[in-house]
């Protein structure tokens, strides 16, 4: 049995322990809140990321597309993009992904002599966390341009409240 069919059996029970170890980086008022609400209107955040976790895991296991991966992978990393991270804890969830692997399964593998299996699908977990990165710095970088935009159409209504600049397109339709 390959170590990805091993994986695969366990899908449900890791990829939920991969969320709960994600959830763990959040304060620890916001955990026990997450923890408690499984609905996804009342804990839509937690939800996604047990969503996302799940979908991401089961990518990872077949690997077949990056651009799908990609695209499980950006929407944990939206969730994560906005929030008060640095970079390094907003992509910490890939490497969480590692330490549970070798929490599960180390000690088997070294003594079955398959350890070679597990380091190999590390790479894997290690192309996830490079494609994190990617994805986290487009989406910082779009956080930063509505912010920019949001702060600009405000002062833009301010002035024209202030009667300080005349819309002219209001102007130019009574013609």
């Amino acid at each position: 049995m390959t170590f990805e069919n091993k994986l695969a059996e366990r899908r449900t029970e890791l990829s939920e322990k991969w969320a709960d170890l994600v959830l763990q980086t959040y304060p620890k008022e916001t955990q026990k809140v997450w923890a408690r609400q499984k609905d996804r209107f009342q804990n839509p955040v937690g939800a996604a990321i047990h969503e996302a976790t799940g979908d991401l895991f089961g990518q990872l296991i077949e690997w077949r597309d990056a651009d799908v991966i990609a695209a499980s992978l950006d929407r944990l990393i939206r969730i994560r993009a906005v929030q008060d991270f640095s970079p390094s804890q907003a992509i910490s969830f890939v490497f969480l992904l590692k330490k549970l692997l070798r929490d599960e399964f180390f000690k088997d593998m070294r003594k079955d002599g398959t350890l070679e299996d597990l380091l190999r699908f590390e790479a894997k977990v290690d192309n996830l966390a490079m494609m994190s990165f990617d994805i986290y710095t487009k989406s910082r970088e779009e956080v930063f341009r509505f912010r920019v935009e949001e702060v600009k159409r405000t002062q833009h209504n301010l002035l024209r409240k202030a009667r300080m600049i005349v819309d002219v397109t209001a102007d130019n339709s009574a013609d």
